[in-house]
Formats: C-alpha cells, structure tokens, sequence
C-alpha cells in the first residue's frame, strides 16, 4: 500500500462519511417530525 495513496484517499473518505453523518441526522429529525405530526 503507498503512502500516498492514503493520503488523498484518507480525507475523501473523511468528507464522505461526515456528509453521510449530516445526512443520516437530518433523515432521523425529518421522520421523528412526520411521526409527530401523525399523532397529533
């Protein structure tokens, strides 16, 4: 494995996974929103 491999590769997959953190949040606040708005 070369070193320079990981490190272009290291934060790519840095910002990927923060984006898909973000993303998977926002997922959890918007479907405990629509399950709150259903019961009420």
């Amino acid at each position: 494995m070369d070193l320079r491999l990981i490190l272009v590769a290291a934060p790519i997959l840095l910002a990927v996974g923060w984006a898909g953190f973000n993303i998977g949040r926002a997922a959890v606040g918007q479907l405990q929103l629509m399950l709150k708005r259903a019961r009420a």
